[in-house]
């Protein structure tokens, strides 16, 4: 035993050695990320925070003003109908891309997974919002849209897609489902192919149809890629802006005023910084409120296929 002692001391020094090295190289790796985290993500936002509570114009030098930015949001009218187109234009987005996604990632897995059809179903995002959102404010143009030349050929009126109260947000939200349901389609096709093959073969020997597998067996194993897909579209949602201040500017009469744009507008059109950041530090507790409650309601921690 004692022999053997040598050796085993030379091979646990060669392990540690790697490790270090190991831990130097990853550390190489790790801080370009972790330095772009830092200077564009955490510094902002404390900044951010910092400026909620400052009256803050870019001439003069900040001001504390404490929690006046937040009285005043509290009662500002623009901002609690800004919040309130947000929450239907999230509504309809996500309620159709996710229904969508998951019928269009569902044919991909049963019927073909040809990598050139992927590419197509990705197509569109690969689209910026910008030119999409020009392309579809020509489209849909009242007097010489291609839809309403369509509309008025089968006999329909023309509708102000883009430019009627009630038509705006609907339009926005199935605008960016055209963009972005593609690449949903291809997360939640990714979790389709995770998913073990015996556990449908055993339901298909049992008798279970096409409806009772897809409720009882694909929902429940694809509820984690599904509680992701939500967190990420839902965040992302709430952050429109690109698209709403192409095609409508925030109009008609507010009826597309999105909480991204009211903030722009405050933060660059007034220069108020220090309301625009508590506006923002006001969506960031959303965002987080809502994500935590995503969270827990549909168990994205844990995995039913153990």
């Amino acid at each position: 035993m004692s022999s053997t002692a040598p050796y085993r001391s030379l091979g646990a020094a060669k392990r540690s050695r790697r490790s270090r090295q190991d831990l130097r190289l990853a550390l190489i790796f790790l801080t370009p990320a972790a330095i772009g985290f830092l200077v564009f993500l955490v510094w902002p936002t404390l900044r951010g925070i910092w400026l909620s509570f400052t009256s803050y114009n870019l001439l003069t030098p900040a001001e504390f003003v404490g929690f006046s930015n937040y009285t005043r949001m509290f009662g500002d009218p623009v901002f609690w109908q800004s919040m309130r187109v947000t929450v239907e234009y999230v509504v309809i987005n996500i309620g159709l891309q996710t229904a969508v996604a998951l019928v269009i990632a569902l044919l991909m897995h049963r019927l073909t997974q040809s990598t050139i059809l992927r590419g197509i179903v990705l197509m569109p995002y690969l689209v910026s919002n910008v030119v999409t959102a020009i392309v579809f404010l020509w489209v849909l143009d009242v007097q010489f849209g291609v839809a309403n030349q369509i509309l008025e050929w089968i006999g329909v009126d023309k509708i102000g897609f883009l430019s009627d109260e009630t038509w705006a947000i609907p339009t926005i939200a199935l605008i960016n489902v055209w963009r972005h349901v593609g690449y949903t389609a291809l997360l939640i096709f990714a979790g389709l192919q995770m998913l073990p093959n015996d556990v449908f073969e055993a339901a298909k020997l049992d008798g279970a149809g096409e409806f009772r597998s897809f409720f009882s067996i694909t929902v429940p194993l694809l509820r984690p890629i599904l509680a992701l897909v939500l967190i990420m579209t839902v965040i992302g949602s709430f952050q429109v802006f690109d698209t709403v201040a192409v095609t409508t500017g925030g109009g008609p009469a507010n009826a597309t005023n999105v909480l991204q744009l009211y903030i722009y507008d405050v933060a660059f059109g007034r220069f108020q910084f220090g309301y625009a950041s508590a506006m923002s530090v006001a969506l960031l507790l959303v965002l987080g409120i809502i994500t935590f409650i995503q969270f827990r309601l549909t168990r994205a921690g844990s995995s039913d296929m153990n």
